[in-house]
C-alpha cells in the first residue's frame, strides 16, 4: 500500500503574525480616514465616517486624553466618541463668527417688518390722539416689538396714591376706544414711580405703589373697554427704569409716569 505524501511544513496557511498584521493594517487605514475626514469642513461626512467606524469597527472605545489635549493615542486607539463631541463643538464655535449670516439675514428682515408694523401704528394712534385733544397729554414712541403710550402719574394720581382721578378717568376712557382697534395684541401696562422713598401702612415702597397704580389702569381698561383680558398685562416697576434725571423736580415728575405698552402681530402671535 502507497504511502501517503506529507504536506510541507507551512501549507496549511498564512503564518499567525499575519492577522495581527492585517488588523493593525485596518486600524491604520481607519486612522487615515479619520485624519482625511477632518481635514475637510464638511460636518456631514465626518458624521458618516465617525458612524461607519464605530458601527463597523468598533474601534476607539476608551483611551486616556482628549483630542482637545493634542493626544491621539490613549490605551490602544484613543476615544472616537470624544472626538466627535470635539470636532462638533469647534465646528460650532467657526460658525458662531462666520456661518450665521442667513440667520442674521433672517433676524434683520423680521425686525425691519415689525419695526415697519410698529410705525404704522403709531401713526394710527397718534392721529387718533389728535383727533380725541390727547397729543399734548399722551406721548407716543415705537420700537420694532410695542408701540408706548405715556402718561404722566401727576395727571392720572394724587401724590403717594394709585386711585384714579375723576377727570384722568375721562382720559383713559379715549386711549380705551384707540386700544379697542389692537385687542388681539398683547397691551402691557407698566407703572413707574421716582426715587424718592415712600412709606405708608398702604404702600411701603415704591415697588408696591406702581404695582398698585399700573393695576388700577388695567382694571379701568378691563371695566370700560373689550380689550381681551388674555392678552392684558400689568406690572410695577418701581424706580429703577427712570427716563430723566432724579436729583431734580422735572426729572422726577418726568419719572412718575404709566406706560401703555401696545404689541405688534409679530410679538403677540410669538
Amino acid at each position: 500500500m502507497a504511502k501517503k505524501k506529507k504536506a510541507p511544513e507551512g501549507s496549511a496557511g498564512a503564518p499567525a503574525w499575519m492577522a495581527t498584521f492585517s488588523d493593525l493594517m485596518n486600524l491604520l487605514l481607519c486612522f487615515f480616514v479619520l485624519l482625511f475626514a477632518m481635514s475637510n469642513v464638511d460636518a456631514e461626512k465626518f458624521q458618516q465616517v465617525v458612524a461607519s467606524l464605530q458601527s463597523s469597527f468598533s474601534i476607539l472605545p476608551a483611551g486616556g486624553a482628549t483630542i482637545g489635549d493634542g493626544q491621539m493615542v490613549g490605551s490602544g486607539i484613543s476615544q472616537l466618541k470624544e472626538l466627535d463631541v470635539y470636532y462638533n463643538q469647534a465646528m460650532n464655535n467657526n460658525s458662531d463668527g462666520e456661518g450665521d449670516g442667513g440667520n442674521a439675514d433672517v433676524k434683520e428682515q423680521f425686525e425691519a417688518e415689525a419695526l415697519k408694523e410698529s410705525e404704522k401704528m403709531a401713526e394710527e394712534i397718534e392721529t387718533e390722539l389728535m383727533q380725541q385733544g390727547l397729543s399734548d397729554v399722551v406721548n407716543t414712541d415705537f420700537n420694532s416689538s410695542y408701540v408706548q403710550l405715556t402718561l404722566s402719574g401727576a395727571i392720572l394720581f394724587d401724590s403717594g396714591k394709585a386711585e384714579i382721578q375723576a377727570d384722568a378717568k375721562a382720559i383713559i376712557a379715549k386711549i380705551a376706544k384707540i386700544i379697542e382697534k389692537y385687542k388681539e395684541n398683547i397691551i402691557e401696562i407698566e407703572g413707574h414711580t421716582d426715587n424718592v422713598p415712600i412709606r405708608s401702612s398702604k404702600y411701603p415702597s415704591n415697588d408696591v405703589l406702581s404695582s398698585y397704580r399700573a393695576l388700577a389702569v388695567a382694571d379701568y381698561l378691563r371695566e370700560i373697554s373689550s380689550v381681551n383680558n388674555k392678552y392684558l398685562k400689568y406690572s410695577g416697576r418701581g424706580e429703577y427704569n427712570p427716563i430723566a434725571d432724579n436729583t431734580t423736580v422735572e426729572g422726577r415728575a418726568k419719572n412718575r409716569r404709566v406706560e401703555i405698552k401696545i404689541y405688534n402681530s409679530y410679538i403677540s402671535n410669538n
